[in-house]
């Protein structure tokens, strides 16, 4: 069979202001002197549209770090890709907001990390806060497509309510709500990160009432918890089905995490060509399809919609990149799930004393 890729996510390098401790980049970065050329990604934009590419997704660490982030935009346009900065907002001036504009930007994406200071600067792990809001001011003075990514978790999903506001306020055209995803950082602070149940299922009820109430205002996607579902997330439209990631270095990844999976080998840009990487590398066939798969997945009606749920997290969580993902109620490890559920609901007690435990990505 034949995929071709519909989106490219540019990892334009690893170095970011913030700490998050959620962050899903790899604990082992990428450092500067690593990092691809303008003019090696210009190729790789050029060699991704003439593969059916379409959209480009521009994140790192923080993009906007690269000196050369308007030449990169400029080539994205060039190339007829729809351009998507992913950016935490630092830095950001009405004069390069007007610079990305013009070399051809389309959409940028904001995050914040909750509705009051004093905790979002804690989860960031730097002053960041009130910057963002100034960013958000000046991002809405252009004519852009506006995203506020909200990632939730255990010590902010009492404020959910107020986040959502805040979007309001900001005068978004599109919010992404997302769970924390158990990726990177967020698996080494999984304890303090987990929700219980009960502030899933409220959360839940929050969103969707507000995508209700906000349906002709605001869009608003959801992420649920994967730890809490019955059935595995179809994760990034399949393996190597939908989508491609290259790293600040020019290695060419299904994922943000694949490189967690032990004993494989992701070919470079700097190498080989893109397309050739993408239809045979032996990364990309590894769980590209059904031949890759056990039971109870290879003999599952719902193997071709969720395509055994995420690799990573099957790896993360049972050691073994081929199992079912363990989310799945079919999975005969969903006990290691519930273990870590059950956990998060007898540990309430940690809500507000993890000042001190958190592991934070350092540059």
């Amino acid at each position: 069979m034949t995929y071709t890729p519909l989106a490219l996510i540019a990892e334009l390098t690893h170095r970011c202001p913030l700490h998050c401790v959620y962050c899903s980049n790899p604990i082992e970065m990428q450092a500067r002197q690593n990092e691809l050329t303008t003019e090696m990604w210009n190729s790789v934009f050029a060699q991704a549209a003439a593969m059916g590419v379409l959209q480009l997704h521009l994140t790192g660490g923080e993009p906007t770090a690269r000196e050369d982030i308007t030449q990169l935009i400029a080539h994205g346009r060039e190339h007829k890709l729809y351009s998507n900065l992913i950016t935490s907002g630092l830095g950001l001036s009405e004069k390069k907001l007007e610079q990305y504009r013009a070399a051809g930007l389309d959409h940028i994406q904001l995050s914040f990390q909750d509705s009051q200071e004093s905790t979002a600067n804690e989860y960031a792990g730097t002053k960041a806060h009130a910057l963002k809001l100034k960013a958000a001011a000046m991002i809405k003075k252009f004519p852009l497509a506006f995203t506020l990514n909200i990632v939730i978790h255990r010590q902010n999903i009492s404020r959910l309510a107020e986040m959502i506001a805040l979007g309001e306020s900001l005068g978004v055209d599109r919010m992404e709500i997302a769970h924390v995803q158990y990726y990177g950082w967020a698996f080494k602070n999984r304890a303090a990160l987990m929700p219980t149940l009960d502030q899933v299922k409220q959360s839940m009820d929050l969103i969707y009432a507000a995508k209700e109430r906000l349906k002709d205002k605001v869009r608003i996607d959801f992420a649920a918890p994967d730890y809490f579902a019955k059935y595995p997330k179809a994760c990034m439209g399949g393996w190597g089905q939908t989508s491609l990631l290259i790293d600040p270095a020019g290695r060419v990844l299904p994922c943000h995490s694949a490189m967690v999976i032990p004993g494989m080998t992701f070919e470079n840009v700097r190498e080989k060509p893109l397309a050739e990487i993408w239809a045979s590398s032996a990364a990309f066939q590894k769980f590209r399809g059904e031949d890759w798969m056990k039971e109870p997945c290879k003999s599952c009606d719902r193997r071709t919609q969720d395509f055994g749920g995420c690799r990573c997290q099957a790896y993360l969580v049972t050691g073994d990149a081929q199992a079912t993902d363990p989310v799945c109620s079919l999975s005969p490890n969903r006990d290691l799930i519930n273990a870590k559920t059950t956990e998060a609901a007898t540990n309430q007690a940690q809500v507000h004393k993890v000042q001190d435990t958190w592991l934070y990505r350092k540059q």
